[in-house]
């Protein structure tokens, strides 16, 4: 089985495409499932975000695996296949590898360096294991990926090179003043209670405004969100949250709107802002982090409005700088994808040797039960003392050949070593394969426990 990877991204596809593309979670669930039954794969998972929609999976077959990825891809997005292949891409084994820790490393981000792409895998992470689509492959991939994100952070100063959406975003509206400075004493409307809207509240908060709004379709969701901002030790930023329906009620009041929910429609539609400015005389400026969007585009061509979104943040991080922690960012992820070959490799072969080491085992045991029988007369210590004679013997001869092949199969092109041995002390396919099932169980165990 081999590692590949079918997607989509800001990078190979227009923001109105990826819009379209975009899953919710029940769509997520489903395309997990229905991927997991498809003949040329073993294991799936989905990382889906604002700016990547994207399927790993562990197949058998290339060329079937990336037809049937692209087919799934293209049913449960709605988008029709030959709208959408264009703007796929593919990366297969180690350049699968290497896609998803430069992923993680935020090197592939819409804003170079951002953090917040390492909480999108863990979450795709739990839902595969979940679902039970993410086996031991998947799982250690996406396992070590959170690991290597988190080192390039914490060894570079890749976080200078950009800054989160949220923070980005609110940069372009502060259009070069100071996000505090231009922030400071403004009543802020965020709608939507999720992740990427609790970040903003917060940032918002912390920036210095006089007041955060929180609207969501689920009230108690907008409440608890309120309690983290207000609760002692928190931001202490005065904050209320308030039912949908009053939108365009606090759009009269507010400075400074952020909408980022999971809806499928337009949830901030142009009539209502149009109406809006007719009862104030500041400008508005509103921040759009959903996709698909949440704020009517047309919105651009109202007088008074200022309207930031997926596109313009695109355009916007096109021209942002590069930081010279990058380069050592790309070295880490060069590492660390050779690491992860170079252990898997090794993996691969471990249920062969124990396998063989298993098969010794039983030809010891046999040996020593047929001397038994024709040495009656040896006592228990003459007897446990053969058979650790043998033991040892046996040990001793198979030591090197599988500490050597271990080496051999963690090199590149390593793959054949386990398949010699096999062939060469003519193993029990099902006993190597039943060894392979038992290690997969207990990797599944231990890593639901980690995330």
């Amino acid at each position: 089985m081999s590692l590949l990877v079918v997607g989509l991204s800001h990078r190979s596809s227009p923001v109105s495409v990826l819009e379209r593309a975009s899953l919710s979670v029940d769509a997520q669930n489903k395309l997990l499932q229905d991927t997991l039954a498809a003949e040329p794969a073993a294991e799936a998972a989905v990382l889906a975000t604002c700016n990547r929609i994207e399927l790993y999976a562990d197949v058998d077959k290339f060329h079937a695996g990336v037809a049937e990825l692209s087919t799934l891809l293209s049913q449960h997005s709605g988008v029709g296949l030959e709208e959408l292949t264009p703007y796929l891409y593919v990366h297969y084994e180690d350049r699968a590898v290497h896609h998803l820790f430069s992923v993680a490393c935020g090197l592939d981000s819409m804003v170079v360096g951002e953090g917040q792409i390492l909480g999108q895998i863990k979450d795709s992470l739990a839902l595969g294991q979940e679902l039970h689509t993410a086996g031991r492959l998947l799982n250690d991939l996406f396992q070590q990926s959170l690991r290597v994100g988190k080192r390039a952070h914490s060894e570079t100063g890749i976080d200078r090179a950009g800054q989160s959406l949220v923070t980005f975003g609110l940069e372009q509206l502060a259009d070069g003043t100071p996000t505090d400075a231009w922030a400071r004493g403004k009543r802020a409307l965020v709608i939507g209670a999720g992740s990427m809207s609790s970040l903003a509240a917060a940032t918002l908060a912390r920036a210095g405004v006089a007041e955060v709004v929180i609207a969501n379709r689920t009230q108690e969701r907008a409440e608890r969100l309120v309690q983290i901002l207000t609760e002692p030790g928190g931001t202490g930023v005065a904050a209320r949250a308030v039912d949908m329906a009053a939108v365009g009620t606090e759009l009269t009041r507010a400075d400074v709107v952020v909408s980022c929910t999971g809806a499928t429609g337009l949830v901030l539609r142009a009539d209502v802002v149009e109406a809006a400015l007719k009862d104030r005389e500041e400008p508005l400026a509103l921040l759009d982090l959903a996709m698909p969007r949440d704020i009517d585009a047309a919105i651009h061509r109202l007088d008074g409005v200022r309207l930031i979104d997926i596109e313009s943040l695109a355009e916007a991080s096109a021209d942002a700088p590069m930081a010279a922690d990058v380069d050592q960012v790309r070295t880490i992820v060069a590492d660390e994808v050779a690491a992860f070959g170079a252990a898997q490799r090794a993996a691969h072969i471990t249920p062969t040797v124990v396998a063989l080491r298993t098969m010794a085992a039983d030809v010891v045991a046999g040996e020593v039960a047929r001397l038994e029988g024709r040495l009656p007369d040896l006592d228990e210590r003459q007897r446990a003392e053969i058979a650790q004679t043998v033991r040892r013997v046996v040990d001793k001869l198979l030591h090197a050949p599988t500490v050597r092949i271990k080496q051999l199969a963690a090199e590149p092109g390593g793959a054949g070593y386990a398949d010699a041995l096999r062939t060469l002390f003519d193993l029990d396919p099902e006993t190597v394969a039943s060894v392979s099932r038992a290690d997969v169980n207990d990797a599944d165990i231990k890593n639901r426990g980690r995330v």
